[in-house]
């Protein structure tokens, strides 16, 4: 009887390990599934109407390529919530229709690979009017401020045009992460202090403009979800890591939040304020994170490159052009780029995300 060689046992472990690698490397890659890291957005000419085109952008994804795309568009009711499926409404557009008065829309993106898929929303439009004579917005109402425990988010309450007079009640929300679900908090006013009870949660604010012809809704984008002060990578306190931290694979640099001041611009002679704040993919702030900002196509100062802080910011004051638009129901658009100084500019781990400011005749 022929005897088969004996392997010795070193050997047997040896191959035992590269199967176990190679087994691992061909399907070990759940980590590389599609994720989120700037929400989609819906772009249209304010004031919203019926008739009014609305365009979908998919916001920023991170995973394996190549990714697949899928939209749909949903009617809410005129708090952005209770939304259901438009019949036939997958593409990148969307018109409104007169079913749709009295409602707000929003826009499910879903992106997908071999590793699997997900979900994200665009916040809500403005309430679509039902009644031409009805207060409308011409600008959204706007939330600035760090969501930290103990901070002060300041509200505007936007743009509106209608029959005079018109008047305004501003009440903040709290909201789950994925702004399904949102609940008045029994505050009022254009301020308002993150409490603990906050921690966890999205803040916005919900305006109620009225006049003789009945009321309108306006929604603002809601914030990053509010963070206990000095803990959890929340932010504010000065704990940020250093961009030299943020690794290994896969992890990169989140455009996390941009704020402008004022908000809408109405005027060109004065500076635009922005600040923008940086965070990773596990949700730390980072500070020495380089930032590039700027308007496309070019309407206002670009400034040079500058390092996020011990907060994981960088704030810029930015001039507008002459060719800046200053018009009802127009917005200028900006492209920032966090990104680790010496990286490759394609291999590296910059985040990225575009953004938009109102504008606004005075």
């Amino acid at each position: 009887m022929h005897r088969m060689p004996r392997i010795a046992p070193a050997l047997i472990g040896l191959a035992a390990l590269v199967a176990l690698f190679a087994a691992t490397n061909a399907t070990g890659r759940s980590e590389t599934a599609p994720t989120n890291s700037a929400e989609p957005t819906i772009t249209y000419v304010n004031p919203i109407k019926i008739g009014a085109v609305l365009t979908g952008n998919k916001g920023t994804w991170n995973g394996t390529t190549p990714l697949d795309y899928a939209y749909q568009w949903l009617r809410c009711d005129n708090t952005g919530l209770n939304c259901q499926k438009k019949t036939n409404a997958t593409g990148t557009t969307y018109t409104v229709v007169s079913s749709d008065a009295d409602h707000t829309i929003r826009l499910d993106v879903t992106a997908s690979n071999s590793d699997g898929k997900a979900t994200a929303r665009a916040n809500a439009t403005s309430e679509i009017p039902g009644n031409a004579k009805v207060p409308v917005a011409t600008a959204p109402p706007t939330v600035s401020g760090n969501p930290v425990v103990g901070n002060q988010l300041t509200a505007t309450q936007g743009s509106w045009k209608g029959s005079q007079p018109i008047s305004y009640t501003i009440h903040w929300q709290t909201c789950n992460s994925e702004v399904t679900s949102c609940a008045d908090t029994a505050k009022t006013g254009t301020t308002y202090t993150v409490g603990n009870s906050d921690v966890g949660k999205r803040l916005r604010v919900k305006v109620v403009a009225k006049n003789s012809a009945g009321q309108t809704y306006g929604i603002s984008d809601t914030t990053a979800v509010a963070k206990e002060s000095g803990g959890g990578g929340g932010g504010g306190t000065g704990n940020a890591v250093p961009v030299s931290d943020v690794g290994p694979a896969g992890e990169r640099l989140i455009v996390d939040s941009v704020v402008f001041n004022p908000n809408p611009v109405t005027s060109r002679s004065v500076p635009i304020r922005v600040t923008i704040t940086v965070k990773d993919t596990k949700g730390r702030l980072v500070k020495g994170a380089l930032v590039f900002f700027r308007s496309t196509p070019i309407v206002t100062s670009t400034p040079t490159d500058a390092p996020t802080d011990s907060n994981g910011k960088v704030t810029y004051s930015v001039q507008p052009l002459s060719t800046f638009p200053i018009k009802n129901g127009y917005s200028v658009q900006f492209f920032a780029k966090a990104y680790r100084s010496g990286d490759p500019t394609l291999a590296g781990i910059s985040g990225t995300r575009l953004v938009q400011v109102a504008t606004h005749t005075p």
